[in-house]
């Protein structure tokens, strides 16, 4: 036989069983004194992912616990941001718009009626209304009929005050029946009165298609309003209030307080400038009720409610972590056999321990890239739902998947270091 024909004939005899290339790649590489060398990542990663895709089943209840921990701590926070603007505006809205000057007592009148009036002309002020009150018209005997009744309680204590027309705007309040008086009734001088809200109950004044009258002093004052629905000055719901005119009636005749409501942002300048446009010769005398900073009450409010629900996402958080913890635990003690035959081939403690600890690294990064995109769904949702305006940190959803990542690798930091002390001889046992 030729030796080439030779040659081919014995080449068959020559085969032996081999490993898959992949399998190769995969193994570590040895040195020469027979001690294992290093690693490569690619082959790392490959086995991590391996190990993760092995049991779907259990990698996605493990994926669970934390995608419910960043989920929970992603709503908490985005709920907690959105709540405290929601609070913050409705606290802008009735309080950071508000100014009172309070008017000492004094023979000559410190704000005139006038002034009071032209308040509006200031840009920044919406409304403004003046009142006028003294210690003699306060707890006046006020009764809704002129007859004695002894079997009932015909006779209230209360508060009567005069005011310009353009007090249930300044109060934030609204005429639950009848109307407010005019400058007509101001100027002609006609016994009118508007009752608050409580005030008339007290008095059991229910309907005004009569015209009733309260009696003050023995005389008759026609009752043409019912104020309520008060969002500032509350005490204005137990009194009766009558035009500056008839005011004179009570020995009230200066204003002694003006309430102005301002557009938003503009109530520190607005402050500043009331005192010289309602007294400027004397405007120190004034004493000026200004709302505090907005945006120290936006801060302390936001602060104290991501401060509450932040600790329940953590909560969430720490219960994912000992999901993962248990599982990839009793995910080693099932892969021993797999461990020994490793260590066997040449794998050193860090390349299993690297292993486990990326496949828990894996878990955590999965759930924190599927609970920060489930979490903030949610506070749009809630916030479309409410109507109100979604408030959520960028770098709050940019964080959460590497807090899922991070948790996922202290969760499997014991059990990687477990896995890496076992021996070759006692793992193959």
């Amino acid at each position: 036989m030729p030796p080439h024909r030779r040659l081919l004939h014995r080449r068959p005899s020559l085969r032996r069983p081999s490993l898959r290339r992949s399998s190769l790649r995969r193994l570590p590489r040895v040195s020469g004194r027979g001690r294992a060398s290093r690693m490569d990542m690619r082959d790392l990663w490959a086995e991590s992912l391996a190990g993760v895709l092995a049991r779907p089943v259990r990698s996605a209840l493990t994926t669970l616990g934390t995608v419910l921990g960043i989920t929970t701590l992603v709503i908490t926070m985005g709920i907690a941001a959105t709540a405290g603007n929601q609070i913050v505006g409705r606290f802008d809205e009735l309080t950071a718009t508000t100014i009172s000057v309070d008017v000492p007592a004094n023979r000559d009148p410190l704000v005139t009626w006038e002034a009071a009036a032209e308040l509006t002309r200031l840009r920044g002020v919406t409304s403004a209304a003046a009142l006028a009150q003294t210690a003699k018209s306060a707890a006046l005997t006020v009764r809704a009929n002129n007859l004695v009744d002894p079997t009932a309680v015909s006779e209230q204590s209360m508060n009567v005050l005069a005011a310009t027309p353009e007090l249930p705007t300044a109060a934030k309040g609204r005429m639950i029946q009848g109307r407010f008086f005019d400058a007509g009734h101001d100027r002609r001088g006609d016994r009118v009165a508007v009752l608050g809200e409580q005030a008339a109950k007290l008095l059991k004044i229910t309907a005004l298609e009569n015209a009733p009258a309260v009696f003050i002093k023995g005389r008759a004052y026609t009752v043409i309003g019912i104020l309520g629905d008060l969002r500032r000055e509350e005490v204005l719901g137990a009194s009766v209030i009558v035009p500056r005119s008839v005011g004179a009636d009570f020995d009230v005749h200066h204003v002694s307080r003006v309430l102005i409501n301002t557009t938003l942002g503009a109530a520190d300048m607005i402050a500043k400038q009331v005192p010289t446009a309602l007294s400027p010769n004397r405007a120190a005398e004034l004493h000026i009720a200004a709302p505090p900073s907005p945006k120290r009450a936006r801060e302390g409010v936001e602060s104290d409610v991501n401060g509450l629900f932040l600790i329940l996402g953590l909560v969430s958080l720490v219960v994912g972590a000992v999901g993962i913890a248990n599982v990839t635990l009793v995910t080693v003690m099932e892969r021993i056999a797999e461990i020994g035959l490793r260590r066997s081939l040449g794998a050193a403690r860090r390349h299993i321990a690297a292993q486990f600890l990326l496949e828990s690294t894996l878990i955590g990064l999965t759930g924190g890239v599927i609970g920060t995109s489930v979490g903030v769904v949610a506070v749009v949702a809630v916030s479309a739902a409410r109507q109100w305006t979604p408030v959520l940190d960028v770098q709050l959803a940019l964080a959460a998947p590497v807090v899922g990542a991070v948790v996922g690798l202290l969760a499997g930091l014991y059990p990687a270091l477990r896995a890496a002390r076992m021996e070759p001889v006692d793992a193959l046992r």
